[in-house]
C-alpha cells in the first residue's frame, strides 16, 4: 500500500501547536549558554554573529523537504529538510550576505520539535572568506535559546571547537519561513 505523504500544512500547525507550550526563558539562561566576550577572547575564542535565514516556502526555497513527518506526529518526528541557507551580517535577509549555512535538519524528537541539525557554515565574505565551521547538535526551534557542538572546520578554522547559541529571532507561521539569530564562538587551539 502507497504511503500518503502528509501536507507542508501538518508542518506548520505542528510548529504553531509547539509554540503554545511555555518556555521559560530568562537573560541568567541566556548568559549561562554566552561566555562574557573578555573571557571568550581570553581563551582565544573567536566571536563570530549573523543571522541564518531558513526560506521553505515559495518559488526559490533555501530548504526544502526530503522526508515528511510520521503520521499523526504532532511533533513532526521523521521530517528531514536539506539547506542552503543564507548568513547575513542583520536579520533583514536583503542585508550584506557572508555565507550559507548548508547541511540537513531532521526531527529526531517525540516529546517535542527537536532537531538533530548537522550544517556547514561556509562563510563568502569577510576575514573568514573560504572557510568552513561544522556543526552538529540538537536543535529545538521552540526554546528561547539553543547551544550546538562546533565539531570542526577547514580554512581558518581547521581542528576548530566550540559551540553556537541560536535564537529564533522571527518565526512565520504561515509560511514556516524563520530567521536565527546566531553566535559562534570557536577555537583551533
Amino acid at each position: 500500500m502507497a504511503s500518503k505523504l502528509v501536507p507542508n500544512s501538518f508542518i506548520l500547525v505542528s510548529f504553531f501547536l509547539c509554540s503554545l507550550i511555555n518556555v521559560p526563558s530568562t537573560k541568567s539562561q541566556l548568559e549561562t549558554l554566552a561566555p562574557d566576550q573578555s573571557k571568550a577572547e581570553a581563551a582565544g575564542m573567536t566571536h563570530i554573529h549573523f543571522f541564518f535565514h531558513d526560506i521553505v516556502s515559495g518559488k526559490n526555497p533555501t530548504a526544502i523537504t526530503i522526508t515528511q513527518p510520521a503520521s499523526g506526529s504532532t511533533t513532526s518526528f521523521g521530517l528531514m529538510n536539506m539547506m542552503d541557507d543564507k548568513l547575513t551580517e542583520g536579520s533583514d535577509p536583503s542585508s550584506k550576505e557572508v555565507g550559507r549555512a548548508q547541511g540537513l535538519y531532521a526531527s529526531s524528537c517525540l516529546g517535542e520539535l527537536g532537531f538533530m541539525q548537522a550544517m556547514n557554515l561556509v562563510f563568502t565574505d569577510g576575514a573568514y572568506n573560504g572557510s568552513v565551521i561544522t556543526v552538529l547538535g540538537r536543535n529545538t526551534p521552540m526554546h528561547a535559546t539553543r547551544e550546538m557542538s562546533i565539531v570542526g572546520g577547514t580554512g581558518q578554522f581547521r581542528f576548530a571547537r566550540g559551540y553556537a547559541i541560536a535564537k529564533t529571532h522571527t518565526m512565520d507561521y504561515t509560511t514556516g519561513d524563520a530567521t536565527v539569530e546566531y553566535d559562534v564562538y570557536v577555537t583551533t587551539h
